[in-house]
């Protein structure tokens, strides 16, 4: 008897719990599979990453709505595109700054005292800040996960409902997740059909320049990319998701594409300059210097002139399926004779973000080579 009462008591609570939790807020489930109570009107959104992703997604007015960013992760590492918002949306230069996670400079004060609705946080952000997040719950503040970085699909479409969830996009959010769903599975289904030999491909970060190597891919970005592309990475034999190649190693591999990811980087006048605003003159300068390094004449992809820049920034976006079709064209050039993946990404501009694709974003060294 006394067992029934307390099963009783207990399903009232669970209910009133529940009845509680749509009466304050809706259910979003993030990247991570977590279920979070969010506010019915967010109003009031201290945003981590994926700057561009949050603005398609949510509309041209998406920024009055946000209250914080780590301005860092927009300001520093993406240079360029920052200055082209910053035209447009004046108002992102008076938000809230609450430091960058990687460099240690994240301040919870701040972003709590901010009084944020929501704060939508990348998975690499969340994993980093750890024990830090409790911080936000104690405070009633729900913490969102997105995550655009593993270029998986799934967590793509997953990171885009999420976002379009908790700031009642979902109409908008739902066509995007469809059309990169889309664009990825047309990829896959080229490349399955093609009968091109598989090539090697070696992907570097140009954010040191030729003299230096910088940092490989191996199964997650630009790594992830070359493998939907049905490419060869030479990167797989490294022990770290990111990290530069021995020298010897590229030349033995002998790639047959080379792929050097550029952005506005003002580290030296040495990095491969590519974004908004950037002419491909530029970017064809600083490109250059990576083919006379010692022993690169002699590299397949040289010989063959299948060196390209490809932007940084358009790495882990719901636009990068562009660049997936850029590097599978490549590999295999008559499965891909009919997509122009320049065009889709000034397309996707277009339709879904207040600017255009003005500037170096896909290039091939050789200005003849299409």
């Amino acid at each position: 008897m006394l067992r029934t009462l307390l099963r009783g008591l207990l399903g009232l609570v669970l209910l009133a719990d529940t009845a509680g939790a749509a009466a304050h807020g809706s259910k979003v489930v993030d990247v991570l599979g977590r279920e979070v109570v969010v506010p019915h009107h967010v109003e009031r959104v201290l945003l981590g990453f994926y700057f561009e992703d949050f603005l398609a997604i949510v509309g041209p007015d998406a920024y009055d709505r946000v209250v914080a960013i780590s301005k860092a992760t927009w300001h520093d590492w993406r240079q360029s595109q920052w200055q082209s918002y910053l035209k447009v949306i004046p108002r992102i230069d008076a938000l809230e700054d609450v430091g960058e996670v990687d460099s240690g400079t994240f301040n919870i004060e701040k972003a709590l005292a901010v009084r944020p609705d929501v704060a939508i946080l990348a998975a690499w952000q969340y994993r980093a800040l750890g024990d830090v997040v409790a911080r936000f719950d104690a405070a009633g503040i729900p913490v969102v996960v997105v995550d655009y970085n593993a270029q998986e699909v799934e967590r793509h479409v997953a990171s885009t409902r999420a976002i379009g969830a908790v700031m009642g996009a979902t109409q908008r959010a739902e066509q995007l997740a469809q059309e990169y769903a889309d664009a990825v599975a047309d990829v896959r289904a080229r490349v399955a059909r093609s009968n091109a030999p598989r090539k090697k491909v070696y992907v570097e970060l140009g954010n040191k320049g030729a003299a230096e190597y910088g940092n490989s891919y191996r199964d997650h970005m630009w790594g992830r990319v070359i493998e939907t592309a049905g490419g060869e990475n030479i990167a797989n034999i490294a022990s770290g998701k990111s990290t530069p190649l021995n020298p010897e190693h590229v030349l033995a591999s002998n790639p047959d594409v080379i792929l050097i990811a550029g952005s506005a980087w003002t580290s030296s006048r040495d990095v491969v300059l590519m974004g908004f605003g950037v002419d491909p003159g530029t970017t064809r300068a600083r490109l250059r210097p990576y083919t006379e390094r010692p022993g690169w004449s002699r590299l397949s992809a040289v010989a063959s002139r299948e060196v390209h820049a490809l932007y940084h920034g358009g790495a882990r976006t719901l636009y990068d399926y562009t660049f997936l079709q850029y590097i599978a064209k490549r590999l295999h050039p008559e499965a891909f004779a009919d997509v122009d993946p320049v065009a889709n990404h000034r397309r996707f501009y277009a339709r879904w973000l207040p600017i255009q694709a003005d500037g170096t974003f896909i290039l091939a060294l050789d200005p003849e080579l299409r």
